[in-house]
């Protein structure tokens, strides 16, 4: 399976580095980048790991303060969006 990222998820990605950089730190922010990483390569090789969160849409809890939502088509997990699970639930799949 190959890993892609949307451009909204990219966006998402983008601010939460911009937000740890900022506030905590390049130890902090490497370890982020680091845990993403590892959940795309563990994506690679078992897609089906995340939860099933709404019709295709699957998440998979990244870190306590953010979810991976992504989809899976044919030979690819396509990552949609890097969700901050402190906000409004139902803003998750509307970007």
């Amino acid at each position: 399976m190959e890993v892609f990222v949307t451009p909204t998820a990219e966006k998402h990605f983008e601010t939460i580095v911009n937000h740890l950089q900022e506030k905590w730190g390049s130890k902090t922010l490497k370890q982020f980048i680091d845990k993403t990483d590892k959940l795309f390569n563990l994506l690679q090789n078992y897609p089906l790991i995340g939860q099933v969160e709404k019709d295709n849409i699957r998440g998979f809890q990244l870190t306590r303060q953010t979810k991976i939502l992504y989809r899976i088509r044919g030979t690819k997990v396509i990552i949609l969006a890097f969700f901050d699970v402190r906000k409004n639930p139902e803003k998750k799949f509307n970007g």
